[in-house]
């Protein structure tokens, strides 16, 4: 059975590696970039399953690149959930009008329960 591919997009480095293991010891086949350019064209490459996005990345923010993906058609149905440090109410309220599946705070999560919302964010 192939695994289900996962696209992990965040610049910070030590976070990326964190979430990176901890989805590969679950199972998942995980591939990452560190800015918004790399991230898209590695999302259209790798057609993954799920998308964790950060917002504030090197040349294309997390928001500008979820809404290319959403306008997408063949990547519009990609849930994408958003790790952040931002938790102002306007990001929030653009990433879910643009159809972001889920909003998280970085601060808020630990890397074990990044995996659980990927698992739940898979069955749906």
């Amino acid at each position: 059975m192939d695994k289900i591919k996962i696209a992990l997009i965040e610049n910070n480095k030590i976070l990326s590696e964190a979430i990176y293991q901890g989805l590969v010891d679950t199972g998942y086949d995980v591939a990452r970039a560190y800015d918004g350019e790399d991230g898209y064209n590695m999302v259209l490459n790798e057609r993954p399953s799920l998308i964790l996005l950060d917002i504030l990345l090197p040349k294309m923010d997390g928001i500008s690149l979820a809404k290319k993906l959403k306008n997408d058609s063949t990547l519009k149905d990609v849930p994408i959930i958003i790790l952040t440090m931002l938790d102002q109410p306007e990001p929030i309220a653009e990433a879910i009008n643009i159809g972001v599946k889920q909003y998280l705070i970085k601060s808020d999560h630990k890397v074990e329960d990044i995996i659980l919302m990927v698992r739940e964010s898979l069955k749906n």
